[in-house]
């Protein structure tokens, strides 16, 4: 049982109204009592006794460019002050030249002439395109998807998601996923290199086609009952898993040659999080859907959508009407989103990102030399993993990272006489690693503060 205490009479009372009149439906407490927060800056976050965490989570991966943005947020506030609302049915000039700045990059890196559609999040946004992919594929209604892959909790997207207790409860409506295994080099098959696992696995989802009798496609008419295969570049939920680099080029090979299509869920990796725009653009692949969503408006105004190709998404293919929401394309949410693009056009700001993730990851490497129960670090950007096992360095532990996660939530960590928390995701498909998503404007010294607290943590963990 945690020892975390509630700081005010004012949280007790808080606490007492959410329990009698919150949906506890979008909440999980991963500590009892749970913290109350008032204000946040920068990578950091206060709770109502004014103690400072640093948060390495970042609203999982929304708030890529830090806690109140002052160049977003102003972007935000002139908005209010010129056109806050407008029905989705209007046209306004965020709109059009946000899709504009998206269509133009994807042409520019994949060739592919397209068009984008907004919605108000991410699972909404895989929505839309689980309507694209049925209707260009003339209602399939089945779609490939990853172990480990997590796309939303929404009817469609639960179902494309591959943890049955989301959807437990209330069935299928339609789409219905064939899991297929992900490249998880760390709990793969031993004797293999990264590499080859890669093209163990695509052998693998290939051997589906090789006759009728393997259950997906006919080959007297070059069928596949699949619409499409749904993946998330890099892993989120299913614990920031880094695929080897030649694995998505070998997979594209086989769905191109039995007309299935690639939609990329970009919703937690987008935005520069790996160090690209988008993190298929490591693969060297060209997808057909590109979803996203989150870090778009730096969490500020919902806001998500979805590129698809010319084909998949023209008006005569997809014409008026076909989806539709309130919200769609709110002019607060396309001012942010120009601003990020401005913003991080002015400089190289990938460079910037691969540079600071590049000094985290060695970070995390020094920390795994010194404490066996850290398994496996990797990383990609500022997108990094770590992984805590048994002593053994393999089987895993979840109980531990709870440990640590409950003890960083306390706010007792001295760093050079300053208390501080530490704020931790905890991901993976054993529910043992540490998914590090930072701000992408973490400073380097941040960073060494990261690590000094991890340290501390890893160093009680062992004690306990």
């Amino acid at each position: 049982m945690s020892d975390i205490r509630i700081a005010t009479a004012e949280d007790q009372l808080l606490l007492e109204k959410e329990a009698r009149y919150c949906s506890y439906g979008d909440t999980v407490h991963y500590i009892e009592p749970p913290r109350i927060f008032s204000r946040c800056k920068g990578s950091y976050v206060w709770d109502t006794s004014d103690q400072a965490y640093l948060d390495l989570q970042m609203w999982y991966s929304a708030v890529n460019f830090g806690y109140a943005n002052p160049r977003l947020n102003n972007a935000l506030k002139q908005q209010i002050d010129a056109l806050p609302q407008i029905a989705s049915q209007y046209l306004h000039k965020g709109k059009i030249e946000l899709s504009e700045m998206i269509a133009v990059d994807a042409r520019n890196k994949f060739g592919l002439d397209g068009r984008v559609h907004f919605n108000v999040g991410g699972s909404q946004s895989i929505e839309d395109s689980l309507k694209v992919v049925r209707n260009a594929s003339q209602g399939k209604s089945l779609m490939f998807a990853f172990e480990g892959g997590y796309h939303g909790r929404t009817l469609g997207a639960s179902s494309i998601t591959s943890s049955y207790r989301y959807r437990r409860r209330y069935g299928h409506f339609g789409e219905r996923a064939h899991f297929i295994p992900f490249p998880y080099h760390f709990r793969g098959p031993k004797g293999m290199t990264k590499e080859e696992y890669g093209s163990h696995c695509v052998k693998q989802f290939a051997r589906l086609f090789e006759t009728e009798y393997n259950g997906v496609w006919d080959p007297k008419v070059g069928q596949c009952e699949y619409a499409a295969f749904y993946v998330e570049p890099i892993q989120g939920t299913g614990g920031y898993v880094i695929p080897p680099m030649n694995f998505y080029s070998e997979l594209k090979h086989v769905l191109d040659q039995h007309g299935i299509l690639l939609v990329v869920d970009e919703i937690q990796m987008g935005f520069y999080r790996t160090g690209k725009l988008w993190s298929i653009e490591h693969f060297d692949v060209k997808p057909d859907v590109i979803v996203f969503g989150k870090a778009l408006t730096n969490g500020l105004n919902p806001l998500g959508g979805l590129w698809a190709r010319e084909e998949l998404i023209n008006p005569g293919i997809f014409p008026p009407g076909s989806t539709h929401s309130t919200f769609a394309s709110n002019p607060l949410g396309t001012a942010v989103g120009l601003e990020m693009f401005k913003m991080t056009s002015e400089f190289d700001y990938g460079a910037m990102v691969m540079n600071k993730g590049k000094y985290f990851l060695e970070g995390l490497k020094d920390l795994q030399k010194r404490y066996p129960i850290i398994g496996d670090v990797d990383g990609l950007g500022l997108a990094l993993r770590c992984e805590i096992c048994a002593p053994d360095g393999f089987t895993p532990d979840k109980a531990t990272l709870d440990f640590m996660v409950e003890e960083g939530m306390k706010g007792d960590i001295e760093i050079d006489g300053t208390r501080l928390g530490l704020i931790l995701d905890v991901g993976g498909y054993y529910k043992n690693v540490i998914t590090l998503a930072p701000s992408l404007e973490i400073s380097y010294q941040e960073i060494d503060l990261a690590i000094a607290l991890l340290d501390r943590l890893l160093h009680r963990a062992m004690q306990r």
